[in-house]
């Protein structure tokens, strides 16, 4: 990846996966900032600076989304189509990242163009490995372009 340090938005309710996911990003360097929201609606606000993110300063566009589907208030998939449908960030990676190993979860989730879509492990040191691996590919080695403004 460039130069430029690596901002990841994670859309998680569930707090220990949260924790989790943060330190693993925080131990392999991958990430310079992570911002964690909770449901579909504040995830929305971030992307579209709207509600209580309106600074972009305080909320800077992500070089990628981990995104959890089963969300409060709005579900992932919905902020999936949301991100894809936007012109600005349809070119964000979305990584779905959920519990659910429900085929029909995962032909929506492609269907609304999701980057990836990863099955939570139930074991901690393979959760940790998937995050680890997963973020490493998708801001150290991926090729990202960046949009035409």
């Amino acid at each position: 990846m460039n130069n430029k340090p690596a901002v990841i938005l994670l859309v998680e309710d569930d707090e220990g996966h949260a924790i989790i996911a943060m330190r693993c990003f925080k131990e392999v360097e991958v990430a310079n900032k992570v911002y964690w929201v909770t449901d579909g609606e504040e995830a929305l606000d971030y992307l579209f600076h709207t509600g209580k993110y309106t600074d972009k300063g305080k909320s800077p566009q992500p070089d990628l989304v981990l995104l959890d589907l089963r969300l409060p208030k709005l579900d992932g998939h919905e902020v999936l189509r949301a991100i894809k449908e936007s012109e600005d960030l349809r070119i964000i990676p979305v990584i779905v990242l959920t519990s659910s190993e429900n085929e029909a979860d995962v032909l929506k989730a492609y269907s609304y163009y999701a980057n990836g879509y990863l099955v939570k492990p139930q074991d901690f040191k393979m959760f940790r490995q998937m995050v680890t691996d997963a973020s490493a590919y998708w801001l150290m080695w991926n090729k990202q372009g960046k949009g035409i403004k």
